[in-house]
C-alpha cells in the first residue's frame, strides 16, 4: 500500500484508539498526547481495541488524508496494546507488513547490509 521506497516517516500510536475519532480527534492525539506536529509529511497509524481496524492520518501539502482499513476476519499484529509506550517509529516496509497481517519483524526477510569502501 505505502511503498517501501517512500521516504515518509511512520509512527504507530501504540495502544488503543477510539475509531470514532476523525481527522480532528486524531490530529489532537498527535499534537497533544505525542507532542508532535500533525501537519508534516508523516504517517500516523492508529488501531482499535479489537485490532481489526486501522486509521492512518497523513498530511499532504494543503490538507489531511485519512486512510481507513477494516478487516473482515483476523486481526492486525499490533505492538504495544499492553505496553505503556505511546508511539513507535517504524519503516514503510514494516507498515506494509502490518497491513498485510504480518508482525513488524520478519525473521526470514533479507537483512540490511552496510558496506564501506574498504570492505570491498
Amino acid at each position: 500500500m505505502f511503498s517501501s521506497s517512500t521516504k515518509l516517516d511512520v509512527t504507530l500510536i501504540c495502544g488503543i484508539t477510539d475509531m470514532r475519532k476523525s481527522i480532528d480527534g486524531l490530529s489532537n492525539i498527535v499534537a497533544y498526547e505525542l507532542q508532535q506536529e500533525p501537519c508534516n509529511e508523516h504517517l500516523f497509524v492508529f488501531c482499535n481495541r479489537q485490532r481489526n481496524k486501522l486509521k492512518i492520518l497523513q498530511w499532504a501539502s494543503n490538507g489531511f488524508w485519512l486512510h481507513y482499513k477494516r478487516l473482515e476476519k483476523n486481526t492486525f499484529k499490533w505492538p504495544g496494546i499492553e505496553d505503556e509506550q505511546l508511539c513507535l517509529r517504524i519503516t514503510p516496509q514494516q507498515l506494509d507488513w502490518l497491513i498485510a497481517g504480518l508482525p513488524l519483524t520478519q525473521p526470514h526477510a533479507h537483512p540490511a547490509l552496510r558496506y564501506h569502501y574498504h570492505d570491498l
